[in-house]
Formats: C-alpha cells, structure tokens, sequence
C-alpha cells in the first residue's frame, strides 16, 4: 500500500538543484538547470499536489535544456529507502528476479543461428555473471548469433564488458568514460578469459535494436558497431551515452542526475541524443526477420 506523505515541492526542488550543480557531469548546464528549477518553482509551476505530477513536470525542465534523457525526478509508486542508489536497486532487482537473471530467451533457429535475448537490463554484474554465461556459452556453438536488445533500457557498463568478451578473440577497448569527481577517465576493455566457451570474434553477429533500447544496452551496439563486430538491424535507439546516480529526495521521489559521459576510443564521439544508427533500418518488429535472412545468407557463402 502507498504511504501518503504531504508534498511539499520546495524541498525536493532545492535538493534536487543541489544534487545537479554538485554531481551532473556537465557544470555550466547544471547551473543554467539549477536556475531554472528554482525560477520555476517562484512561479508556482510545481505546485500540484501528487508526486508523481511533480516528477512529470520537473523532469521536462531537466531535459528542456540538452535533451538530456538520464536526467529526471522518478517516481516510485512504493515508498524508496533514503540510502543512495537504493531506490533503483530495490527495483530492478525484481526485474532481475523475474526475468531469469537478464537472459529470457535462448533459442536455435533453422540454420544454426541462436538468437540470445537480453532483457529487460544489462543487471549488474555480480547478479548477472552467472545467468549470461550460461547463455551465451550456449550459444557459443551456434554458426551465427543474433543479439536482442530490443527490450533492454540499459544497465551496467561493467556487464556490457562482459558479454563482449563473449564475442571477441581477445582483450579488447571497448569505451572510455569520463566522471566528473576527479574529473579522471576511466578506460572499459572486454575480459581476456571468460567463465564458459566463447562464441568468438569471427561468425557473423547481429544485434537488433528499438527506439527503446537506451543506455548500456546502446553501450553494447554502439561498441559492436564501432568495432566493426556486429551489424545493427532495427530502429535508430534512444540515445543516451550518460551513466546516472539515484538519490531519494522524497519518500516516492528519486532524482537520477548522470555523472560521466562515454567516450569511444574508435568514434572519439557516444550516442547521446543521436542514439545508435543502425547498419540495416527497419521496423523493431521485422528486425529479426531481417537479421536472420542475413545470417543465413551470410551463412550460404
């Protein structure tokens, strides 16, 4: 059952505008944001009686300014402990639980093609090293895999680097991430030794991809592509290149203000606001179709 907490939105505004001008990765947006939250808020835009109104309304001026789609006020319909990141732990932890730990479909197709769905998340990875092993370690022997992140709204860049592993020869740069604390680089390499068997570097991979798929999941595509590992089949994603934190400011409320951007080492450049293009445009719906004639075409050779 929901706890009726009286909203007040002048506190959640200001812990909010705080959070920004101390952690979000670009400084001069946070304070031109920071501003305008406070601007907003002596106009008496947010005041509405419900969280989840103010975290609508407060989540379009976060983004009004850059497009910026990691940075909002989240609401939760149950209340969220106050220890940071929890508010989002507690929930994709019932994703997780639900969806056989990030892995909900392995299946061979006519022709030795797999295909591995990964969804609803890249889960992070001390949960999901155990359940992605066994899954792609399955599909090691296929002739051809088809990766689907359709589904998937991002996650852990530690897991993206992972998978990876699976479907390269040896250690490999993957991405380069700036965080703002410290403002230090941090580079991101594929493991060289994985738990399980690989499928390697060299049989033809596909990744299908939505205008849903956001995040770490557009990390994975994005990194494949770059690479020149993976043909992308699908819709254009979301595009956002910016990991997060979450921090409750409200017993429903959690502002999610991203700390660091990605930097690939083969584009120089990310997928923030352009999302990842794909190699061969189509519907999310007929992107697996089209990914497995091309396998099997590939395959034929």
């Amino acid at each position: 059952m929901t706890t009726l907490t009286k909203l007040q939105p002048a506190p959640v505004i200001d812990e909010t505008a705080r959070l920004l001008t101390e952690h979000y990765v670009f400084p001069e947006t946070a304070e031109q944001l920071a501003g305008l939250l406070r601007r907003r808020l002596t106009e008496g835009a947010y005041d509405v009686d419900d969280a989840e109104a103010l975290a609508r309304l407060v989540t379009a001026d976060l983004q009004s300014v850059n497009g910026d789609r990691h940075l909002r006020l989240k609401h939760h319909a149950d209340p969220v402990p106050p220890e940071q990141g929890a508010a989002g732990l507690a929930a994709i932890r019932r994703d997780f639980d639900t969806s056989l730990g990030g892995a909900p479909r392995v299946e061979l197709l006519d022709g030795g093609v797999a295909v591995v769905e990964l969804a609803p998340m890249l889960f992070p990875l001390e949960w999901a090293a155990e359940p992605l092993s066994a899954a792609l370690t399955l599909a090691s022997r296929a002739q051809a895999l088809i990766v689907d992140l359709r589904a998937n709204r991002g996650g852990d860049p530690d897991t993206v680097a992972f998978v990876c592993g699976y479907l390269l020869d040896e250690r490999t740069h993957l991405n380069s991430m700036y965080w703002r604390a410290g403002e230090r680089t941090e580079q991101s390499w594929s493991q060289p030794h994985v738990p399980g068997a690989r499928f390697g570097g060299s049989k033809p991979l596909y990744v299908l991809s939505s205008d849903s798929t956001f995040s770490a999941a557009e990390e994975l595509a994005y990194d494949l592509q770059q690479l020149g590992r993976a043909v992308v089949v699908g819709e254009r994603t979301r595009g956002g290149a910016h990991p997060c934190e979450g921090w409750t400011v409200h017993p429903h409320l959690e502002a999610t203000v991203p700390v660091g951007r990605a930097i690939n080492p083969v584009s120089g450049a990310n997928w923030e606001g352009t999302g990842v293009q794909p190699d061969v445009p189509c519907s999310a719906a007929d992107s697996l179709d089209q990914a497995y004639a091309l396998a099997l075409a590939r395959l034929a050779e």
